[in-house]
């Protein structure tokens, strides 16, 4: 069964930085990118960063490019979300998703829609 959990969620300062965690059972890499969305209060839930299955291709909304890092442990089945220079606009829950690609080379898009959800990561961050 497939399965995503996130982790790392936490009450951070302006200005400072966490790391979420995302990690995965069920399916292999190979066959699926893996994204990262997030819902503020009060707002739709945006899709902030896409991996394609190889690693070759990872995208970012303008929204978090420059302070956010995508990054992958095949060996702990776990995709991270490093934050830094976090701002109050960054508060949300921190969601990580999966969809199946066609291929192993398939270039995500943040426009994609993903069929398998995680039950998201609160991340506060105060002024």
């Amino acid at each position: 069964q497939l399965r995503l959990v996130e982790s790392g969620g936490d009450l951070v300062q302006t200005g400072g930085s966490l790391r979420l965690s995302c990690t995965k059972s069920g399916f292999s890499f190979d066959n699926y990118a893996i994204a990262w969305f997030r819902q503020a209060p009060g707002k739709e839930r945006e899709a902030i960063s896409c991996m394609s299955p190889s690693d070759s291709r990872i995208a970012y909304a303008d929204s978090v490019k420059g302070r956010f890092t995508v990054s992958r442990d095949k060996g702990k089945e776990t995709v991270y979300l490093q934050m830094k220079n976090l701002n109050a606009e960054d508060t949300g829950i921190y969601y990580c998703a999966a969809r199946r690609t066609p291929n192993y080379y398939y270039y995500c898009s943040l426009r994609d829609s993903y069929d398998y959800w995680g039950g998201g990561t609160q991340v506060t961050v105060s002024s």
